[in-house]
């Protein structure tokens, strides 16, 4: 009897220690998904300039400065100033774990449009403090605010868009709930909800998709933010800013779909493009001249 107590006693012992270890794991979860590993300024231009040419950049009149976010978090930003004097202006939002340095491989593009280029560290990211990462909630009125201080600082401006890549695609078109004073967005390889991504990424790497749903839950009491509200294809409802998106054809990381069902969403004028052979974020280095000349007929079709 003594014995089989004692055996009795060690399986819940056994079977304490595995609930809480889990219970652990599960608190962890969301810090993982919300707080991945971010790259240094340096660390960052290193890898575009391995990839591209970034010589460009140096020979540009820069401009840093700090523009307040929500909640008065402080965003860094950089005016990369046309060779040419120009009234266009265009704000980039870089990936995930990514900065502002990810953005310049759009800029040498944008500035033969004509246009004077804002590119800044979104909200954790870069040479911001430290913070976690909302997908698209806090960051996109983040950018309203930068949208705000961009009208405000530069008097001049006769067009304004915003253009994101990844997260910043998702922070760009969440920021159109709130109705932002611009003429036109680009998203490239947005996600309409991190959800899907999340639980698609599960799936392909074998792991248990309900752990998602779990990590919602244990992420509300951390961060007190839901991953299942996390869903930029919402703010697209009323939208009648102009929209293009562009998707690589090639992206397991976020599917096409999700652009395809953004595009069906907003109200206003939009298109979508597919670039063949292009993995995630890769389309403007697949195929840079293809990409020019989508960005160039859709500023033709909404007289840009």
């Amino acid at each position: 009897m003594k014995r089989k107590r004692k055996v009795i006693k060690i399986i819940l012992i056994i079977a304490g220690v595995l609930l809480v270890l889990f219970t652990a794991f599960l608190f962890w979860l969301p810090s993982f998904i919300l707080t991945g590993k971010r790259q240094t300024l340096d660390e960052a231009l290193k890898w575009q300039t391995d990839h591209y040419d970034t010589s460009f950049y140096d020979g540009l009149e820069k401009t840093d400065y700090q523009v307040n976010g929500v909640d008065d978090y402080e965003l860094h930003v950089e005016l990369l100033k046309n060779p040419v004097e120009s009234s266009k202006y265009i704000i980039l939002s870089h990936g995930y774990t990514d900065n502002r340095m990810g953005s310049l491989k759009y800029v040498r593009m944008y500035m033969d449009q004509g246009f004077n280029c804002i590119i800044y560290d979104l909200r954790g990211h870069g040479e911001n403090e430290a913070d976690f990462t909302t997908y698209g909630v806090r960051e996109g009125k983040d950018l309203k605010c930068l949208i705000d201080d961009t009208r405000s600082r530069y008097k001049d401006i006769e067009v304004l868009g915003i253009h994101g890549e990844s997260l910043g695609a998702a922070t760009t078109i969440t920021s159109l709930k709130y109705k932002p004073e611009v003429d036109f967005a680009v998203a490239d390889c947005g996600f309409s909800d991190i959800e899907n991504v999340l639980k698609e990424g599960y799936k392909n790497a074998h792991v248990p998709v309900f752990l998602v749903d779990l990590a919602d839950i244990t992420g509300k009491i951390r961060y007190h933010y839901s991953i299942k509200k996390m869903r930029p294809i919402d703010s697209l409802d009323d939208n009648t800013i102009p929209v293009l998106f562009i998707h690589g054809a090639d992206d397991i990381f976020i599917l096409p779909k999700n652009s395809e069902d953004m595009k069906e969403r907003t109200k206003g004028y939009s298109e979508l493009h597919i670039i063949q052979g292009a993995g995630h974020a890769e389309s403007i280095l697949t195929a840079p001249e293809e990409y020019k000349e989508y960005v160039t007929v859709f500023f033709t079709s909404i007289d840009i």
